[in-house]
């Protein structure tokens, strides 16, 4: 089985997906003015703010989970349509007999930090949940779609850890969730030199701690780095690196 996903960049390695249907049953514990207001003031002990943000948070994501699933769908069709990126992608992934189309990019309620995850053989999941716009969900739909390409171009070895590695830092050098108007007004990174090496190295990291056979963040960094110069410098399908 292939699997890949796409991080929201928390540092929190991501999880498998929720569908959603357990909305129904949900009782609205968590979701009163008093704990609403109490998380938006800060006023309650860390510990305690973590948990209740947790659960509020995921509550409303269900009870909302059809309208969020919708608007993600319109995006989707939206993207497959008029994004330059995600019309190239399609098109190269199409030259290696793929189709990627809006019946195989499934849009779906996620448990943890994750925007996004690639099967070889059922498609995009993408995390309706964990979009903060448009642009957002444009890069994840990019980076998953590398991960399409990658696999039809070339045999993957699911147990290779090198080869996995090399995905992601694909995935994050060619997608254009490091370019750096990303980096600097969405997540405050601010780094002048390097920004886009450092960005692929971080996101590629993060990526890899959710894989099978990683010890933990150290070990992570190490399989990327054994294969750092050669797959960040391959390009492929572009002619260079979109910044």
């Amino acid at each position: 089985m292939s699997t890949s996903d796409t991080p929201t960049d928390n540092g929190t390695p991501p999880t498998a997906p929720s569908t959603g249907k357990e909305a129904q049953k949900l009782e609205p514990i968590y979701y009163t003015w008093s704990n609403a207001f109490s998380i938006l003031a800060g006023r309650l002990a860390n510990a305690r703010k973590v948990e209740l943000e947790q659960k509020y948070f995921r509550e409303q994501d269900e009870l909302k989970a059809e309208s969020i699933c919708r608007k993600c769908e319109e995006n989707r069709d939206f993207l497959l349509q008029y994004s330059p990126m995600v019309r190239f992608m399609r098109d190269e992934v199409g030259k290696l007999g793929g189709d990627l189309n809006s019946k195989n990019i499934h849009c779906r309620i996620c448990t943890a930090q994750q925007s996004g995850g690639f099967h070889i053989d059922h498609g995009i999941m993408l995390c309706a949940n964990h979009f903060r716009n448009r642009g957002h969900q444009e890069d994840t739909m990019a980076h998953e779609m590398v991960h399409a390409w990658d696999h039809l171009k070339w045999k993957v070895d699911e147990e290779n850890l090198r080869h996995q590695a090399c995905l992601e830092i694909r995935a994050s050098t060619l997608s254009g969730e490091c370019r750096f108007t990303r980096e600097f007004f969405t997540r405050n990174q601010w780094r002048i030199t390097e920004q886009l090496q450092n960005c692929v190295r971080r996101r590629a990291t993060l990526s890899m701690m959710a894989r099978p056979g990683i010890k933990d963040d150290v070990h992570a960094a190490k399989m990327v780095n054994e294969v750092w110069e050669s797959c960040f410098n391959d390009p492929r399908p572009f002619d260079e690196i979109y910044k």
